[in-house]
């Protein structure tokens, strides 16, 4: 997890202590993934910097763009989810959530599923617009083209059959971030974070490097 909260449940180990640790110097983070997602994560030395990020997050000038694996095909090859989501637990209130889709790559694996001999699958890019709890998994769980490997939000005979594949965690990665420099007006840091050897497996079955 990136740091203790509710659904730590008395979990000890956070990212964000490791990465104290690893610097010797406090870290303020910008944003948060969730536990068992991959990827880029924004964070700042000092508050000046921290602040001047959160605000560009608030204002919606921080760009993120995800990977995701999901079972089915969706129809079209780029569409937007815009469906309210609450906060997570103990947060009931539903806000505005939308997530922007393409649809980059298709497969069809030989495994037995639902009365199918074969199983599909789809490779997405998604854009979340929004910052909502759980927001792209969610989507997807509405959609009905559920995220490998969640176990939340997921399909359990799809999560098992790429477990026997070798693919043992959560299809997600946070692969790209943007966001203005908070010192130099007018710059764009623009950040690409590499898939882990689990998802780089799961990349291959679609032909992808």
């Amino acid at each position: 997890m990136v740091h203790d909260s509710r659904l730590a449940r008395g979990e000890g180990d956070f990212a964000a202590d490791r990465l104290r640790a690893q610097f010797g110097r406090p870290i303020h983070l910008v944003h948060r993934l969730d536990r068992a997602t991959s990827g880029g994560l924004l964070l700042a030395f000092d508050r000046e910097a921290a602040s001047a990020l959160g605000k560009s997050l608030m204002a919606g000038d921080v760009g993120k763009a995800y990977l995701a694996v999901c079972r089915g095909w969706p129809a079209d090859e780029a569409f937007t989810v815009d469906h309210p989501l609450d906060g997570g637990p103990g947060k009931p209130q539903k806000k505005p959530a939308v997530t922007r889709f393409e649809r980059l790559a298709i497969a069809e694996l030989p495994m037995p599923s639902a009365g199918f001999e074969t199983s599909r699958y789809a490779l997405l890019r998604a854009w979340p617009e929004t910052g909502r709890f759980r927001q792209i998994r969610r989507h997807l769980k509405h959609l009905s083209h559920h995220l490998i490997g969640d176990t939340s939000h997921g399909d359990g005979r799809h999560n098992r059959s790429f477990r026997m594949l070798g693919i043992h965690r959560m299809l997600l990665h946070a692969e790209q971030l943007h966001f203005p420099h908070p010192f130099e007006p007018g710059v764009t840091v623009r950040v690409r974070a590499p898939v882990d050897a689990g998802f780089a497996r799961a990349l291959a079955l679609f032909g992808q490097p």
